[in-house]
């Protein structure tokens, strides 16, 4: 079958990556054309545009960009209708995505089917007219999605956690001890405090300048930022010159696997550290703080941001966000994390919590092989 993937973004280049690996090997006719990035190149197939081109986020740098948006949503449309894949396969990016599932839904028969559901029970709730018209079937990630969808009367597929399986395969092949990853980074021999400040170059300048100011104060441990996929070592030399984090590329899975703590931005990021029972904060710098604050607690329909207390449905984890990301406050939350045993124990106690929840491994799989099967029935 053919198989048209559009994911605009580092993490959906990762999911994606997997899901079409699952595809290809219960599906030993798979073609794919897809909008991503270098993981979905290494699966096979013909890339339209790489993520790079696409990811842009707040609403001047889109406003910006607005003719660039436009025009590669024009291309999108097109390409979709002249390649007729068996199936269109958005992977999250609703932004972009929904729009696409609109045009295809209305102007062609190729079903539509959705990786990684918009996250909609957060904001933009409206947005369920949308799917339940154009996306022919939904595939969640997230435990808690089914009942929300449900109360919409829409029926999902959970397929498990593809983070799960990540780490799962990750800690299954990993042994370097932590001195053999410090002195193939040129690290210092010390606990770390590992940096995540963002996959995108705002969340990076609005984050990354008071999370240093926060961990410098712990000078018993040594700072290591994760370098997020497409984004240039000159982009952080600006924030990180003359201060002494180290940057570590490409290795944010090592990284957490030996860190002491972490300071976290939201996103899958949450999760992924959990899942390597690191205890974290969670820091997401907002313009206009008390503004986004009121909002937040006006119109935002969830209690949390983190994927982390979501799936627990508590706080599992401290959540720094708009008016209350301070430097104080991320020190005092890096002190309990790192000083005090008992919360530290309490933290990695919900971690374990949330690990029950999602499941066991093998989202792309099952998400695989529920596709082919709806597929196979309309051949």
């Amino acid at each position: 079958m053919k198989y048209y993937v559009i994911a605009g973004e580092a993490s959906g280049d990762l999911h994606a990556s997997h899901l079409m690996r699952a595809l290809k090997e219960q599906d030993a006719r798979a073609e794919f054309r897809f909008w991503g990035g270098d993981l979905m190149k290494g699966e096979g197939g013909e890339i339209v545009k790489h993520y790079k081109e696409l990811a842009y986020m707040g609403f001047v740098p889109v406003l910006l960009h607005l003719p660039t948006i436009l025009s590669n949503m024009k291309l999108c449309k097109k390409d979709i209708m002249q390649w007729s894949p068996d199936v269109l396969i958005l992977v999250d990016y609703p932004g972009f995505n929904l729009n696409i599932a609109k045009y295809i839904h209305k102007n062609s028969d190729i079903p539509v089917y959705y990786y990684i559901s918009p996250k909609i029970w957060a904001w933009k709730e409206y947005r369920i007219k949308n799917i339940k018209r154009d996306v022919n079937e939904l595939f969640s990630i997230l435990p808690f999605e089914v009942e929300f969808f449900r109360k919409h009367n829409y029926h999902i597929h959970y397929v498990g956690n593809p983070t799960l399986d990540e780490v799962t395969s990750f800690k299954s092949h990993y042994s370097e001890t932590q001195e053999e990853f410090c002195k193939r980074n040129n690290l210092e021999n010390k606990p770390i405090i590992a940096l995540l400040a963002g996959s995108r170059k705002q969340e990076i300048k609005d984050n990354l300048p008071d999370m240093i100011s926060a961990a410098s104060a712990f000078a018993d441990y040594q700072l290591v930022l994760a370098g997020a996929p497409g984004i240039q070592t000159s982009h952080y030399e600006q924030f990180i010159g003359g201060t002494p984090v180290k940057l570590v590329s490409g290795q944010t899975f090592p990284l957490l696997f030996h860190a002491k703590a972490a300071l976290v931005t939201s996103g899958t990021a949450t999760l992924e550290t959990a899942l390597f029972d690191t205890p974290q904060v969670v820091c997401y710098h907002t313009p206009l703080a008390k503004f986004i604050a009121f909002l937040k607690k006006h119109l935002l329909k969830v209690r949390f941001i983190s994927l982390v207390n979501l799936i627990a449905d508590k706080e599992i984890v401290r959540e720094l966000v708009a008016d209350t990301m301070t430097v104080d406050n991320m020190k005092a939350e890096l002190k309990a994390i790192t000083s005090n045993e008992a919360y530290r124990q309490n933290m990695l106690a919900g971690y374990q919590e949330v690990n029950d929840q999602l499941g066991g491994a093998g989202a792309p799989n099952h998400a695989a092989r529920i596709m082919i099967e709806l597929l196979s029935r309309k051949e």
